[in-house]
């Protein structure tokens, strides 16, 4: 193999597994904040897909029950960076 070739090589990790679709007792609700807490980043933005590991159902559910949690104070739009 080239040098070229290993170079460019990528890594392969092991496929995150949605964890609403492992566990059908998980519900997605934007009234639990807690749960939500763990899908945004310090500065509140949402974590994406590829990151998450969430299949793509579950992904648009977790985004738009964020949004609904954002709409009425449960969760910050964004924090303050000093």
């Amino acid at each position: 193999m080239s040098a070229y070739h290993r170079r460019n090589r990528r890594p392969y990790g092991r496929r995150k597994v949605c964890r609403f679709c492992a566990d059908s007792n998980l519900k997605i609700d934007y009234k639990d904040p807690k749960l939500l807490n763990h899908f945004i980043t310090e500065r509140g933005k949402i974590i994406p897909r590829r990151i998450s590991g969430n299949c793509a159902r579950h992904q648009r559910q977790i985004t738009l029950a964020i949004k609904r949690a954002r709409n009425i104070a449960l969760l910050p739009y964004t924090t303050v960076v000093r």
